[in-house]
């Protein structure tokens, strides 16, 4: 049984993510847990591309980030259902900050699309496989 669900969203592909969020959904209705969802924007600043980005770039990256996830989540389960969810902005390398989040919360469950939609190759995406192979808690992996 979950008292903390972990959702991981690129919000960058809402389409392909929208499953992903209704199954966190379902599975935290299911056992009365707490929903999280978190995106991660990636850490520009930290690169040498980070040099072509004005100082004040990441602040309005991660602003928007959060009213797009704000927008993404309300438009899928709903301004009410949405009120009750904890949204998180990690700043970093996606599956490092999925699973940092997990730790920092507590999550008993990650859940997790299995890839972008232009890998359908590949069984799991590197971020899906990497958080999978080191989580400390269980990863339900959306196809």
């Amino acid at each position: 049984m979950s008292t903390s669900i972990l959702c991981a969203v690129d919000i960058s592909h809402p389409e392909a993510e929208r499953l992903v969020l209704e199954t966190a959904v379902k599975l935290a209705q299911m056992d009365g847990a707490r929903l999280d969802v978190i995106t991660v924007v990636p850490d520009f600043g930290m690169s040498v591309v980070g040099q072509y980005f004005d100082k004040g770039y990441h602040d309005k990256a991660v602003a928007k980030t959060r009213e797009l996830l704000n927008k993404f989540v309300t438009d899928t389960i709903g301004a009410d259902a949405n009120a009750q969810v904890r949204h998180i902005i990690a700043t970093g390398t996606a599956y490092e900050e999925i699973l940092h989040a997990a730790r920092e919360a507590g999550t008993d469950l990650i859940v997790i699309g299995s890839h972008k939609p232009d890998l359908k190759d590949y069984l799991l995406g590197p971020n899906a496989a990497r958080v999978v192979r080191h989580s400390d808690c269980s990863v339900y992996v959306v196809r």
